[in-house]
């Protein structure tokens, strides 16, 4: 398949889509050229999983066995990995619809009822729209749901940020008490429990060696990456009440602004608190912003 891009730009930023694998971002540079996202050819995408960022809907991050229990009956999805599970959502690699757009404005919408095939027994909606102003990127996701029964639902953003810039490796900050402990397939197993001191980033610290996999909660919706000359500062709505970090294999690092606990609906049926695991009813909508802000010398 030949993917169509879509470009806008701003004095600050330029911002370049490809709606055809899930209206995801292929690549985001400051107007310098400088990559903010990790830089991505075009060449190389075969599916969101190369892209700078992606979306994760009508759930985040990983479903243990690909099976839930809701309003009493269990759910069985289609397994997508390796080891036996469902993850991040079936929007990613689908086509999405152009909807409006100017200058530095792109809004595009999914409807799950287009495709027979979806990984979801409910019907949604979904848009995703970005906005470049002053040196602000923001992204505004919205999740409705189509059926005329209630749905499980849950959202989030993946993008991977360039975390060394002229050398210089970023000092992380993640506004977030709790964390949760997980097992080998990175399942959440019980609640969240107070950070330890090697994975406490609420005072700036670098990353160094370390490997992180892993989901933060209690978290203010605040996470901050600092090279000294430049910074970039990523705030997000209350909805995105988790975030996951990733130290991803090719020296990007992962910031997920996410609804919800990995394996959320598995663990709201157990009664485990604070996974965040939402229920919509028919016509009702999950939707929050993420800002990316750039300050120094970009």
């Amino acid at each position: 398949m030949t993917l169509r891009v879509e470009r806008v730009s701003s004095p600050a930023f330029e911002l370049e889509i490809l709606p055809e694998m899930g209206a995801s971002i292929l690549n985001l540079r400051a107007a310098s050229g400088r990559p903010v996202m990790r830089p991505v050819p075009l060449e190389s995408v075969l599916t969101s999983s190369q892209c700078a960022s992606f979306t994760l809907l009508p759930f985040s991050n990983r479903i243990r066995d690909a099976r839930f229990v809701f309003g009493g009956q269990e759910v069985a999805l289609r397994v997508n990995t390796d080891d036996g599970l469902a993850q991040h959502g079936d929007v990613r690699n689908r086509p999405w619809q152009l909807q409006e757009r100017s200058d530095t404005h792109l809004r595009y919408g999914f409807d799950s009822r287009a495709f027979p095939d979806l990984n979801w027994p409910w019907a949604f909606t979904a848009q995703i729209e970005y906005r470049l102003h002053g040196p602000h990127f923001d992204t505004t996701l919205t999740l409705t749901n189509a059926d005329d029964r209630d749905m499980p639902a849950g959202m989030g953003l993946h993008p991977y940020y360039v975390r060394v810039q002229d050398g210089v490796d970023a000092t992380l900050q993640l506004g977030a008490d709790l964390k949760y402990d997980t097992d080998e397939r990175l399942l959440t197993v019980g609640g969240a429990r107070p950070v330890r001191p090697d994975e406490d980033y609420r005072t700036p610290s670098p990353v160094g060696g370390r490997f992180i996999d892993g989901t933060y909660t209690a978290w203010d919706g605040l996470t901050r990456l600092d090279w000294g000359v430049r910074a970039l500062t990523v705030t997000a709505d209350n909805v995105y009440s988790h975030s996951v970090v990733f130290t991803a294999p090719d020296g990007s690092l992962a910031l997920e602004p996410v609804s919800h606990a990995t394996d959320a609906f598995n663990l709201a049926a157990q009664g485990v608190a604070g996974v965040d695991s939402r229920t919509l009813s028919p016509g009702q909508n999950l939707a929050g912003t993420v800002r990316v802000t750039l300050e120094g010398d970009w």
